[in-house]
């Protein structure tokens, strides 16, 4: 299991304060009661609020603080499709420098732990699933960057994207069959459309929750 630094954890806790409705589009971060909350310094504070104004959260203004932004639909999708392209490029780059074949067998392995209808579980074998494609890729730039996307959604995803389940119980299967049979651009193909569909559930989410501009969804 990935032990997150104390910055990390700050940022996952304000995502979630945004997500369940606690901080809104427009207010300031209180970050000394964050910080005593979780029972740590402004220093951790201040490294989650830039890390979530590179994603889209929060801006920050010079000596007046940090604030909550309004998300956009457009820019959601679009992380879920920079996600499908990167997992694209992940899959080609492991067929071209491990044994693609085994490795289309062990995705099929991974796949086949899929069935479960215990949301914690699936999670496991998705992001198990994903992390050999990208270690397989032996890219350490790749993983670098991977790293440094979230998936905007905080918490446990396929709990709070349930139809997200349904879409890669399809879909990864058939992409370790076409990475075991040296298929690049199949590979890349259908990794994309299945992070597509993905984006649209996170989507309706986040409009279910109100977390996009009202001017917008008018």
């Amino acid at each position: 299991m990935v032990r997150m630094s104390t910055g990390e954890r700050v940022a996952q806790y304000i995502c979630r304060q945004i997500f369940d409705g606690v901080l809104v589009p427009g207010t300031r971060v209180p970050q000394d009661e964050i910080a005593s909350t979780l029972g740590v310094s402004r220093i951790p504070v201040r490294e989650a609020l830039i890390a979530l104004e590179r994603e889209g959260w929060v801006r920050n203004e010079l000596h007046r603080g940090a604030f909550i932004c309004s998300l956009d639909r457009a820019s959601v999708q679009d992380h879920y499709n920079l996600f499908g392209m990167l997992y694209g490029f992940g899959a080609a780059r492991a067929i071209e420098r491990s044994d693609y074949v085994r490795l289309g067998s062990d995705l099929t392995d991974i796949a086949a732990d899929l069935k479960t209808d215990d949301a914690s579980s699936f999670a496991k074998a998705a992001v198990a699933f994903h992390r050999t494609v990208i270690d397989r890729s032996q890219s350490p730039r790749l993983a670098t960057v991977m790293r440094s996307l979230s998936t905007l959604v905080p918490g446990e995803f396929f709990e709070l994207v349930p139809k997200a389940r349904k879409i890669e119980r399809t879909s990864l299967p058939r992409i370790a069959a076409a990475i075991g049979a040296g298929d690049a651009a199949r590979a890349a193909e259908l990794y994309a459309a299945m992070m597509e569909q993905v984006g649209r559930r996170v989507v309706e989410l986040f409009a279910d929750r109100g977390l996009f501009d009202t001017a917008e969804e008018q």
